[in-house]
This record gives structure tokens, C-alpha cells and sequence, in this order.
């Protein structure tokens, strides 16, 4: 009898890892390979679902103890802070999820729009910067019904004031001290507990019509490189964008495309990087 209970519990152990694995390798859909070891947009719509308010969002997203943001777009080996600064335009709301790497260098990370149709209904959108995530990459409520989430009766009250970050380079929260980043391994486990919910879906067209409307102008920093993410029968492609670079000596050397494939069985190949150099 004993022995079977214990074999029981063992089976049971073992299913519950197996639970916890694939609930960990949903944290990065495939067309958020690059961007998604930095920061799940699945991950982030949740936080923002259990948020009360956009200045607490920010604060959860860039704790520590949260384990979300693990973004080094300037590839220091610091993690970035990542400040919020939200754009309203009648029952539209913009929020901008952006890094700012150097005085005059600020790069966008994601968008959260979030649309009010009627007294009940509301539409939400995360979409990842094309430079990081990919072109056309959505992440949207498995379901009606967001205007329960208390974060959507906070931005919709009959007086507000849009939310404006007062954060960004070297002006940062008193607690705030940049971490190294993990590994994507480390960073899954993390974030497994906000990605296993199923309260979002990937998608690749527009939820939130309206977005349009509200004026706002993308920021993009030379100081990230430019990914372009390719789907092509099942594995994902992700091409880094060349770079150039000038050393002492006027020799101009260009670094040729990197490419990472990843197959549906989350292996990884990387093709060898091919070098240039032309003498000016």
C-alpha cells in the first residue's frame, strides 16, 4: 500500500514539472524570440491586468523581486530601467514602454493600448517594438471583459491626469540599482508564474482600432541593434542587424547578419558570422 502511494506521489511530482515546463516555454511565443528573454509582452500583459494603477505598474515591472524586466538593449551587462509615459486622445489610451540608454538615446520596448467602446466594453493591445520583437507581433485578452481589471477603471475615471514618468537617464528611484542580466533559462522560470494563466493569445492583427488617433512619434536609439524575426514553417528566424564600425586605423569593418533558428522543439542553431573589411 505504501509503496504504492509513494509511487503515486512520484508520478504526481513528475507531471507537475512537466506542468510547470511547458507552462514555462509558453513564456516566449515565437515571434518574441529577441525581445523575450528581455521582456515576455505575455509576462508584462499580465502584470498590467493586476496592476491598480500605470505609476505602480511601472514600479512592479522594473523590481527586482518581480523578475520581469530583463532587458540590456545597450548590452552593458546592466539591466535597463524601463520608464512609462502614457498618451491619451478621447477614449484612447497610449502607454509607452521605453529605455532611455544615454542623454539623447531612448529606445521604445512596447505599447499597451487600451480602447473604451461603450460603458462595458473596452479592447487592449501589447504590441513589442518592431526593432526588438518583430513586425506585426500582438499580444490581446483571451476574453471580453477587461473593464473589471482595476487598472481600466483607474485610467477611465471622469478626472485623470495621463500618467508621465518622472525616471530616465541617471535620474532613476532611490531602490533602483541595475542588475546583470539572466539567462533566458533563468529568466523563464520567473516568469512562469505569469505566463501559465492562458489570459492572453498571440496575434498577428490590430485589437485597439482607434490607436491610430493618438499622437505619438516612436523613438528608436542607435545604440540598439535592429532585429528582424522571420516564421518560416515553424521555426523562427531572428536576423541582427549589421553594424559598423570604424577602428583607429580608418579600416571600416562591417559585421554581416547573425541568425538564430529556433524549431518548435525549442532547440537552437547559429549560423558563424561573417566579417568584412574595406579599407577607406
Amino acid at each position: 500500500m505504501k509503496k504504492n502511494i509513494l509511487l503515486a506521489l512520484i508520478v504526481g511530482a513528475f507531471m507537475f514539472s512537466g506542468a510547470l515546463t511547458v507552462a514555462a516555454k509558453k513564456a516566449l511565443p515565437a515571434s518574441s524570440l529577441s525581445g523575450g528573454q528581455g521582456l515576455d509582452l505575455n509576462a508584462l500583459a499580465e502584470l498590467f491586468k493586476e496592476s491598480s494603477n500605470v505609476e505602480k505598474f511601472e514600479l512592479e515591472l522594473n523590481k527586482p523581486e518581480t523578475g520581469l524586466n530583463n532587458l540590456d538593449l545597450d548590452e552593458n551587462d546592466e539591466v535597463d530601467y524601463i520608464r512609462v509615459e502614457e498618451q491619451v486622445e478621447d477614449d484612447t489610451h497610449l502607454i509607452v514602454l521605453q529605455t532611455q540608454l544615454a542623454e539623447n538615446e531612448v529606445q521604445d520596448v512596447a505599447t499597451i493600448a487600451v480602447e473604451k467602446e461603450d460603458e462595458e466594453n473596452y479592447q487592449m493591445q501589447v504590441q513589442g517594438d518592431p526593432d526588438i520583437y518583430g513586425e506585426n507581433f500582438y499580444i490581446v485578452p483571451a476574453y471580453r471583459g477587461i473593464g473589471a481589471w482595476p487598472i481600466v477603471g483607474w485610467i477611465y475615471r471622469p478626472v485623470y491626469r495621463p500618467y508621465r514618468s518622472v525616471f530616465g537617464f541617471r535620474v532613476y528611484p532611490r531602490w533602483w540599482r541595475p542588475w546583470r542580466p539572466v539567462t533566458i533559462n533563468v529568466y523563464r522560470t520567473r516568469t512562469v508564474r505569469f505566463v501559465g494563466r492562458n489570459n492572453f493569445v498571440a496575434s498577428k492583427t490590430v485589437r485597439v482600432k482607434t490607436v491610430h488617433k493618438v499622437s505619438y512619434n516612436r523613438q528608436t536609439s542607435t545604440l540598439v541593434r535592429k532585429n528582424k524575426v522571420v516564421v518560416n514553417k515553424g521555426n523562427t528566424t531572428v536576423v541582427k542587424g549589421s553594424v559598423k564600425k570604424t577602428n583607429n586605423n580608418g579600416t571600416t569593418v562591417k559585421k554581416g547578419v547573425r541568425k538564430t533558428t529556433q524549431t518548435k522543439n525549442g532547440s537552437k542553431t547559429k549560423t558563424k558570422v561573417k566579417v568584412k573589411k574595406k579599407n577607406n
